[in-house]
């Protein structure tokens, strides 16, 4: 779209449009052409086209040798119509429409697996995670994620419902939490609404199949993961019941670790390290198994004869939140440290030295 405009002191007179392109990434970018390089970036503005007082989409602006250019934050969906538009004291109203071509995408993203793993989960139940084969969209969890109970009613508002939902960077894993106000006992929530979970009760945790990805593409197909509900949990874990069980000097034989109850998948995967006789964090990868209650560890250079030491975080959790001797259903008015620091505790183990063969 152009039109004729007085840009500047008013005394050139351009032709100005604003056009939709795609970069060199397949970005989708609106540029403002046509106008002085002094222009006012803050007069140039994307909506969706819609009645009503709609807000502008979030982006970031770029001056360049041609105007100014737009990216918006979030992709545009396919099918969607925006309006474009620049305005600025003493010049007159420019205005372009688009309609984003709705482009046709083979479904191929899934959930993969949610963890806990286990079948059986507290009442008092804090964190899921749900991880996908590909990125997913934002803005869509809390109405593609119910909690349905075994005869088919939907339990309401189950889950914490925070607009920035939170995505790892590679948006294929998505953390739910339950509603903490209804875990805790003593809140208004706890008090008036009652836990999500019941104990005795079957759940089943539905993920849409509608749920686009970031292409638009829905998922390949529903999920469901069905669990019982035992009693609450609110005792602390701790490290004493923990077994280790080494391997032999030389061989890259993975290090076994079984703890007595189910852990919370991501804190498990990243707040225990191997540390050597020389106090170096040895590289290695890392699974978990039996339901999140075995750490397994596979280091990246055969292992030394020698003491060790396993280095665990405070702040590890159980699937109800408590952190090693720090259970989660605390006085909420007990005082808060503000300090980003990570206590840790070690374990130390020895690894054998390699048994001679016999000639």
């Amino acid at each position: 779209m152009r039109l004729l405009l007085l840009c500047g002191l008013g005394l050139t007179l351009q032709a100005a449009s604003i056009q939709l392109e795609r970069d060199a990434a397949r970005k989708d970018v609106f540029v403002l052409r046509g106008v002085a390089a002094s222009a006012a970036a803050e007069g140039f503005s994307v909506r969706v086209d819609a009645a009503g007082d709609v807000p502008a989409l979030s982006g970031s602006y770029e001056r360049t040798s041609e105007g100014i250019r737009f990216r918006p934050k979030y992709p545009l969906q396919g099918g969607m119509k925006y309006k474009a538009t620049w305005q600025v004291p003493g010049a007159p109203l420019l205005e372009a429409r688009f309609t984003v071509p709705k482009v046709e995408v083979t479904s191929t993203a899934r959930v993969e697996r949610i963890y806990p793993s286990a079948g059986v989960l507290p009442s008092n139940q804090l964190k899921l995670y749900i991880h996908f084969s590909a990125p997913m969209s934002r803005g869509e969890a809390w109405r593609r994620i119910h909690l349905v109970e075994d005869g088919g009613k939907e339990v309401m508002l189950p889950f914490l419902e925070i607009e920035e939902e939170l995505w790892d960077p590679s948006q294929t894993r998505l953390t739910v939490l339950f509603d903490p106000g209804r875990i805790k006992r003593g809140l208004v929530p706890h008090n008036e609404a009652g836990p999500a979970l019941l104990e005795g009760r079957t759940y089943h945790l539905v993920v849409d199949r509608a749920w686009p990805d970031s292409k638009g593409a829905a998922l390949t197909r529903e999920f469901r993961k069905t669990f019982q509900v035992r009693t609450a949990d609110r005792t602390p874990p701790t490290l004493g019941g923990w077994k280790i069980h080494p391997p032999a000097a030389g061989t890259r034989v993975p290090l076994r670790v079984d703890v007595p109850e189910p852990m919370d998948a991501a804190l498990l995967q990243r707040l225990l390290w191997v540390i050597d006789g020389e106090g170096k964090t040895l590289a290695g990868d890392v699974a978990l198994q039996a339901d999140e209650t075995r750490w397994v560890f596979t280091p990246d250079a055969p292992w030394r004869a020698g003491v060790h030491q396993l280095r665990a975080g405070m702040t590890l959790e159980d699937l109800a939140g408590n952190r090693i001797d720090r259970k989660f259903d605390v006085d909420s008015f007990e005082k808060v440290e503000m300090r980003l620091t990570v206590k840790t505790r070690d374990v130390p183990f020895t690894i054998p030295a390699a048994t001679a063969t016999p000639r």
